[in-house]
């Protein structure tokens, strides 16, 4: 069975989403970063990046959401697009770019504006212009397709919906109105029953919610004094 490390934050929901369209058995094993669980000698030894999601099926590790989306899809032969090598390219093209686009840039807009110690505008403004040009690109293209590699769905829609929960705190709350082919996909897979299981995952663990000192120290250990 494989064994799911999980955090209620956008990476591991992708994985969780997955998971349950696929409906593969798995073990949940919660991880609190805010309490500093993914610094655990056991925890580095599965993913050395101290990150969550990650996971372990049959003694294979794998960490990094989008990695593991794709080792799952692989595995499965499923919510992938149709073969041939054009496809494939899309596929990794645009799983790549949520890899190294939006979750990069939504993650530091995130940090700048709601956990740095001290507001650097510079940094705020780099941040959300680059995550919001990232999000518009997602926008175009889902203006032209109903999900982002065509006709079908696969684990890259599922990879934009892990992070498109989080659209209005990284943006603000009126982004939605800005980006409505984006929110048309997220209203989608987010009524489909796989979704609202991958949702509820939380509800399970009394995750910390609390950005304290604590909290800071385990997340952000380059600013805390008890790094």
């Amino acid at each position: 069975m494989i064994k799911f490390y999980y955090h209620p934050s956008p990476n591991p929901a992708k994985v969780a989403l997955f998971l349950e369209e696929a409906a593969l058995p798995y073990e949940l094993v919660p991880v609190d970063t805010r309490k500093g669980e993914q610094h655990a000698p056991e925890f580095l030894a599965i993913n050395p990046n101290a990150k969550t999601p990650a996971i372990v099926d049959d003694g294979v590790a794998v960490f990094d959401s989008n990695a593991i989306l794709l080792y799952l899809a692989d595995k499965t032969g499923q919510f992938l697009p149709p073969e041939g090598s054009a496809g494939r390219g899309a596929l990794l093209s645009w799983l790549m770019f949520v890899a190294t686009g939006i979750g990069p840039y939504s993650g530091q807009a995130v940090h700048f504006q709601h956990h740095a110690p001290e507001r650097n505008e510079y940094a705020v403004n780099r941040y959300l212009y680059e995550a919001k040009r990232h999000y518009g690109i997602l926008d175009a293209r889902l203006a032209q397709h109903p999900y982002m590699l065509g006709q079908t769905y696969t684990i890259v829609d599922m990879a934009v919906w892990g992070w498109a929960r989080a659209v209005p705190f990284i943006l603000g709350q009126d982004a939605w109105a800005t980006m409505p082919s984006l929110k048309r996909l997220f209203d989608e897979i987010s009524a489909r029953p796989a979704a609202e299981r991958a949702n509820a995952l939380k509800d399970r663990y009394a995750f910390k919610s609390e950005m304290d000192d604590e909290a800071r120290a385990n997340m952000f250990r380059h600013i805390s004094k008890a790094a």
